[in-house]
């Protein structure tokens, strides 16, 4: 009975394995539940902060002067906030989303446009390192919640950047939430703002009336888009964290469905060997006594 015992320590790693995967998809469906209320709350903040930077850009119009919200024809430079997870066993998510920044990248390469990259996540930052991108900020280890305290740094530099001349345009790449099944990856601009953020305000939207702000209008409204940038890139993060958790409870569900099935063919194939042994020790002994 040694193939016996090799395929019940089989069977037993199995189990052990799809323990493991069990306890995971409780854990990510815990935690899936917190990243999409997270991502719910944070919506609101940056819509409003949005209404009323559109309203200070259409009462101001000196607002094309501040160097943030400068158009540049060509470009020489681009940067790129890329947005991945910590850890792995989330299914394609991140090779979907890294494929897809690589893509871009590579377009601007052939243009002969220089690149540099803003890594949040350990994964896009190995990725970023092995392609011998120019990584000139990142942070890693961000866990289940996300604090803008930690990306203040690498988004200000970034920020300062675009201002100064050294970035023409800056992309920003994340996972999308659709829902619980599918998470998309997505590579939009960031810098400079569009037209449609700065021009646009639904009827709902309007101000019926006039504001006064202090000190300027045009130090406000250099202040907001600093904060709507910032909320932008928050609500990613969110948006990313969001489709990790669901992505990771979908990978680990499927795993632990497989090993259900691995376990049945292996419980399938012992009770096949067992008999077959039973059946041949049986014919022996038959044999045995007939000879005797």
């Amino acid at each position: 009975m040694a193939v016996g015992k090799e395929i019940l320590t089989k069977i037993r790693s199995v189990q052990n394995t799809q323990k493991i995967t069990k306890a995971m998809q409780m854990v990510s469906t815990s935690k899936m539940r917190k990243t999409q209320d997270r991502m719910r709350l944070a919506r609101p903040y940056a819509e409003k902060v949005r209404v009323v930077m559109s309203h200070l850009a259409q009462v101001e119009t000196e607002h094309k002067q501040l160097p943030i919200l400068e158009s540049r024809e060509n470009i020489r430079r681009a940067g790129f906030i890329l947005i991945t997870t910590d850890k792995g066993l989330c299914g394609g998510l991140n090779a979907n989303l890294l494929k897809k920044f690589l893509l871009k990248v590579q377009e601007y390469q052939q243009q002969g446009i220089e690149v540099e990259v803003v890594c949040f996540g350990s994964k896009g930052l190995a990725t970023c390192n092995r392609a011998g991108l120019n990584v000139v900020a990142s942070a890693v280890n961000l866990g289940d919640t996300p604090k803008m305290e930690v990306l203040l740094g690498s988004l200000t530099e970034v920020f300062q950047r675009y201002a100064d001349g050294g970035l023409d345009v800056v992309h920003l790449v994340y996972s999308r939430f659709i829902n619980t099944m599918r998470q998309e990856p997505n590579v939009e601009m960031l810098l400079p703002i569009g037209h449609n953020v700065l021009n646009e305000i639904s009827e709902d939207e309007e101000y019926g009336r006039e504001y006064k702000y202090e000190p300027s209008p045009i130090a406000v409204l250099e202040y907001l888009v600093r904060r709507y940038l910032e909320s932008v890139v928050y609500q990613a993060l969110c948006e990313n964290m969001a489709s990790e958790q669901s992505a990771r409870m979908v990978a680990m569900k499927a795993a632990t469905d497989n090993a259900s099935n691995a376990i049945k063919e292996l419980r399938l194939i012992y009770n096949k060997s067992r008999q077959a042994a039973i059946t041949t020790e049986l014919s022996e002994i038959v044999a045995g006594a007939a000879a005797v």
